[in-house]
């Protein structure tokens, strides 16, 4: 029964926040206020002229509140609810994503790692820099400071047992600290000079580089002196074409929104040491809140656990609760963080870029979603199919004579890869064939999908007419008929101008559709198919290494199944462990002097 407005007179009149929930008991939408009644009151008023607060108001079918003691619990209570519950018509980011850093290890020769953890790096590990969320700007910064600097790249266990220089150190890509080819001054030298350039202080690095080119000039060590200028010209054509200045955002993030029907875009200018050093760009559709609402919950769900924030945030206009927002991001990081809303002026500028990127992404992001509704339409009406196939789910399998059998889930969702779907199967049935390991795969993931009622529109398997007529028959048993499903195959020494054929089966048809090898939709299946079939190889490749690695372990003598657990969490491979030495070894918890002695006699055998 449709929530009744006439209710909203018995509700309270102090701040605190609102649950708007469905028919089913499902939050919908979360948000805050001064004044409950008040509040809640204008989203049944005519004058409200956001598009979403009709749909937003059509499906309420009760409203719960919480009253909060001041206006900043009401924030922050706020913040968590969104997390907790994830509303539909809420901003919410994606923070369960893992984040991408640079690590600077500590060690004696410290290295540089791009890694990925569940919350921040712990602080032990060494000196982080990020997180990124655009892990394609992380490789190529990564990417550089290695072309930049010969740090090596080796594990500490390689870096322990190697006894001569590998290909890198003749390639000039490491110093080789392994076999003490370079100074540790010298090494640390290369280090410092990478984490400035981390920072932004390019210019520092380019002095000091310059000031040993020349002197190395001056005593006649020309190789060298070459290297560190062709080191300075990279770095300076790397910081002239990326790096846009302004003395005007010292460390500072800028924000520009662009907001048209339900959609709505965040571009997130980031400026440090003066420099724009990257932009990122979050996007948000169906939701409800006005523009005061999106950068509060914007503000507190990103800048609240980032690492490293700026001094200051511009923004692109004011908050009512600017201050205290500025309280609760700088308690958070024990810092000063200030919130500003610049009206004239160079910053004034800064924003104005801002918003010039959110609406030229928005538009870019508008044609994109355009083209792939476009082109899931022409999958619907070419495979006459009885679903718009918004999501698609591909099974594939990999064992090696049926060893460590495994099958893989890929998911895309309105066109893009899905991650958050993907899932992996170990084949728990032996069986030396793909139609086991299938039929397994198939029952048990939509044997999970029948009870929360929540199937993908078409599912892709990899093959014929066989493993199609299998996805049929396991849905019967199921009695499941709201999926449709289709059959990929290659066509075996088929070509068209270098372009392998596919043949698309389809339930009930004897022959397979042939489609133009350049057709969008075929590649958007082809690319679905390759993902699954990557993910399957790569899972079985890491459950026989594991499973090579403990049967290696399991011959070792004298010790018990809890050391050679560790011992395998250790070193994840064969090659690894008997490259150990017993520097190496000693680091594993638990293993005594006498173990580790056995341990050596036993891989050097």
């Amino acid at each position: 029964m449709p929530f009744d407005s006439r209710d909203l007179a018995l509700y309270p009149q102090d701040p605190g926040v609102y649950l708007m929930k469905d028919a089913q008991g499902k939050v919908l939408y979360i948000g805050k206020a001064k004044n409950l009644r008040s509040r809640l009151k204008q989203y049944f008023a005519q004058s409200d002229e956001r598009e979403m607060v009709p749909y937003l108001v059509a499906q309420i079918e009760s409203i719960d509140t919480i009253v909060a003691l001041t206006e900043k619990d009401a924030l922050l209570l706020e913040n968590n609810l969104i997390k907790r519950h994830q509303p539909k018509y809420n901003v919410l980011l994606k923070d369960d994503k893992t984040f991408i850093s640079l690590l600077v290890t500590k060690h004696k020769w410290p290295m540089l790692q791009l890694i990925r953890s569940k919350g921040q790096p712990k602080k032990s590990e060494g000196a982080t820099f990020g997180p990124y969320t655009n892990a394609l700007a992380a490789r190529q910064t990564y990417d550089l400071l290695l072309q930049l600097f010969p740090l090596r790249q080796c594990s500490d266990a390689e870096l322990a047992s190697r006894k001569r220089p590998c290909l890198l150190y003749e390639i000039k890509k490491c110093s080789a600290p392994c076999v003490n080819l370079c100074t540790e001054e010298e090494y640390q030298g290369y280090v410092e000079a990478a984490v400035r350039l981390l920072k932004g202080q390019d210019k520092e690095v380019v002095k000091e580089l310059r000031a040993a080119m020349e002197d190395a000039s001056s005593k006649l060590e020309f190789e060298k002196a070459d290297a560190l200028f062709k080191t300075i010209r990279q770095i300076e054509h790397v910081t002239t074409v990326q790096h846009v200045e302004s003395a005007f955002a010292k460390d500072c993030d800028v924000l520009g929104l662009w907001r048209q029907a339900g959609g709505v875009l965040i571009a997130l200018l980031q400026f440090r040491e003066g420099k724009i050093i990257g932009s990122q760009h979050f996007s948000f559709h169906l939701i409800a809140s006005d523009d005061e609402e999106i950068f509060e919950t914007f503000l507190l769900q990103h800048y609240r656990l980032l690492k490293n924030p700026p001094e200051e945030i511009l923004l692109p206009l004011p908050l009512p609760n600017l201050s205290l927002l500025e309280e609760i991001l700088s308690e958070s990081h024990g810092k000063k963080i200030t919130l500003a809303n610049p009206k004239k002026g160079k910053k004034r500028d800064l924003l104005e870029m801002a918003q010039k990127n959110a609406k030229a992404l928005f538009a870019r992001e508008q044609d994109e979603r355009s083209l792939r509704e476009k082109m899931l339409l022409d999958l619907q009406e070419t495979l006459e199919l009885t679903r718009f196939p918004r999501r698609i789910e591909c099974f594939d399998t990999s064992h090696i004579s049926g060893t460590n059998p495994v099958a893989s889930l890929c998911c895309f969702t309105n066109g893009e890869r899905d991650k958050g779907r993907t899932k992996l199967f170990r084949i728990k049935e032996s069986s030396s064939e793909d139609y086991g390991s299938m039929r397994e795969a198939l029952l048990r993931h939509f044997t999970r999908e029948k009870e929360k009622g929540d199937f993908c529109d078409l599912l892709v398997v990899d093959g014929g007419k066989g493993q199609l007529n299998l996805a049929l028959q396991v849905f019967q048993e199921l009695g499941i008929a709201s999926i449709d499903v289709i059959g990929l195959a290659k066509e075996s020494a088929r070509h068209d101008k270098g372009l392998t054929q596919e043949k698309i089966f389809l339930p009930h048809r004897p022959d397979p559709i042939l489609v133009n090898p350049r057709s969008p939709m075929l590649f958007l299946l082809q690319q679905i198919r390759d993902e699954a079939h990557r993910l399957a190889i790569s899972y079985h490749r890491k459950r026989r290494t594991k499973s090579t690695l403990a049967s290696e372990i399991d011959q070792l003598p004298g010790i018990g199944p809890i050391k050679r657990r560790r011992l395998l969490s250790y070193y994840g491979s064969v090659r690894a462990l008997r490259a150990a030495s017993k520097e190496s070894l000693s680091q594993v918890a638990g293993l005594t002097k006498k173990d580790i002695e056995r341990i050596w006699e036993f891989i050097n055998s």
